[in-house]
């Protein structure tokens, strides 16, 4: 299986996501680019999840239709072609971070996903249903982590 690189000029991989990215600030959702898509992607799909959720992983992006041959995403839009999810906050498109205060810093894996054929997700859907589904279908994939703390 081939990689895709994902990143974003507003973090590093495991650094601190900038307040304007959290649901407390501007709730504004983060840059991204990507290459090394493979040619035979049907779509991509992203996903934002944090693991350390004290009620389980939590979505905080689901975007699903990407066009294979876009590159990346500018802050605060919907990457090209994509239809934006139900998130965990039960909002449509992006919720950024929002641990509990005093909590050690929570971990955001940004997944990008190349897919040999779209799937089909419910509108609000959990993150172990977007895992079961895009593993039937996955070709590639890419993943950046950002941390955020309140």
């Amino acid at each position: 299986m081939t990689g895709i690189e994902l990143r974003s000029n507003a973090f590093n991989d495991h650094s601190f996501i900038a307040r304007r990215y959290a649901y407390e600030g501007p709730n504004v959702s983060p840059p991204l680019t990507w290459s090394g898509v493979p040619d035979d992607a049907a779509e991509l799909v992203l996903l934002c999840e944090d693991p350390d959720a004290p009620s389980g992983t939590f979505a905080h992006w689901v975007v699903v239709g990407i066009d294979p041959h876009s590159d990346g995403v500018e802050a605060g839009h919907c990457p090209p072609g994509g239809t934006e999810l139900v998130n965990g906050y039960g909002q449509q498109g992006w919720g950024g971070p929002h641990p509990p205060p005093g909590d050690d810093a929570h971990h955001y894996f940004f997944r990008l996903y190349a897919l040999s054929e779209p799937c089909v997700l419910p509108d609000a859907p959990r993150p172990d249903q977007v895992h079961e589904e895009v593993e039937k279908r996955r070709i590639a994939d890419g993943t950046l982590v950002g941390l955020y703390q309140r």
